[in-house]
């Protein structure tokens, strides 16, 4: 039951399930052993699945409906590589990606251009929410 529902959210939001983890800063195996033992994720990993997509813990274990939610389509996706490229070329060019007063290494600059990513989708995602009317949602 979890294993479909945190699929399902997966493919909605565009990633495998292997990168949804690794998103989260989790194991590259707990999605494996969701899927072959039924497992259900506790206490902090639980919360950090449903922030990841912007659900309850309650929608997770299944106790509850989710309002159609809207999703990001291919053109949303481009924009936001697009809006991405453009910020890290930004950052890059100004020389202002240090820590400590060194320069960033590449492990770090990943990092941040993750969680850049991640706060450029829930923005689009919550302007869609916001925006668009009940009526359309869905139909993208």
């Amino acid at each position: 039951m979890f294993f479909d529902t945190f699929k399902q959210l997966c493919e909605q939001k565009g990633v495998s399930c292997k990168r949804a983890v690794t998103e989260m800063g989790l194991s590259n195996s707990l999605a494996t052993k969701w899927k072959n033992t039924g497992a259900v994720p506790q206490g902090e990993t639980l919360n950090k699945v449903a922030n990841y997509f912007g659900v309850s813990v309650d929608y997770l274990l299944g106790n509850e409906q989710k309002e159609k939610a809207p999703v990001l389509n291919e053109k949303d996706r481009r924009d936001i590589a697009r809006d991405l490229d453009n910020l890290m070329e930004k950052l890059e060019s100004s020389g202002d990606l240090m820590f400590d007063g060194d320069p960033m290494s590449d492990e770090a600059k990943e990092s941040l251009r993750s969680a850049m990513k991640l706060g450029l989708e829930a923005a689009k995602v919550k302007n869609k929410e916001r925006f668009t009317p009940k009526k359309y949602r869905g139909k993208e």
